[in-house]
């Protein structure tokens, strides 16, 4: 991917999309290209925070284990997905684990720029207070949802995410849905497992909220949303 397309794709994340190209541009020039295979770590949770990184092409995984060793899946970042910055931000240990799920193209901001950037540039520091904001309320989101909501409530609201994502300006019925994922990563990011939520997509097949296809699934937003919007 040339510098522009990087720039570009700086615009849609939620860290850096709000500060004009030529601030974008900088950030752009501190950063340097990695890769990495499937299944490969990227850190662990306790690791030091060195760098911030963001996704050219690929998909991540970033969990934790439980005290009984399952892993919980608390998200995934595929192109224009920013991960690994709290640890960055204030220069503690990582958080969360980071694991590529397919071979990955990515930037690395390193910590020191990043520290710079904010102390100097004030959209910066107020785009990075912005993220973390809203980073915050997802996860407060998130928590709600698995300890209050039924799995099919929960699925629909990913799926509905998703599509936000890819299509936002899609409306009505039969819009097509590729989440990328298997049905057991599907599972770790709701928290469930793999059978309920195989039960559950059976369960918004039959209320008409999805069909499956071969490349992931068509969707009616109208019945997908009154399903999300169930308590």
């Amino acid at each position: 991917m040339e510098p522009r397309a990087i720039v570009d794709l700086l615009s849609r994340t939620a860290l850096f999309g709000s500060l004009d190209e030529a601030d974008r541009t900088a950030i752009v020039g501190r950063m340097r290209r990695v890769q990495f295979e499937p299944d490969q770590m990227i850190f662990s949770r306790g690791d030091p925070g060195r760098e911030i990184y963001l996704v050219l092409k690929g998909r991540i995984r970033l969990s934790v284990l439980s005290s009984d060793g399952r892993e919980l899946s608390l998200d995934h970042a595929a192109a224009g997905g920013i991960f690994g910055e709290i640890a960055t931000l204030d220069g503690g240990e990582r958080t969360a684990g980071a694991t590529a799920i397919s071979k990955v193209d990515a930037m690395i901001l390193p910590q020191k720029a990043l520290v710079e950037l904010i102390e100097t540039n004030p959209h910066v520091a107020m785009a990075t207070i912005r993220f973390l904001c809203t980073r915050l309320r997802d996860t407060d989101h998130r928590l709600e949802a698995i300890a209050l909501h039924r799995i099919e409530v929960r699925l629909a609201r990913l799926m509905l995410s998703a599509l936000k994502l890819k299509s936002p300006a899609a409306k009505g019925d039969g819009v097509p849905l590729d989440l990328g994922m298997s049905q057991g990563e599907l599972a770790l990011l709701i928290g469930a497992s793999r059978p309920k939520v195989n039960v559950a997509l059976t369960m918004l097949e039959d209320m008409g909220a999805i069909k499956r296809a071969k490349s992931g699934f068509t969707c009616d937003l109208e019945v997908l949303e009154s399903i999300a919007d169930m308590e």
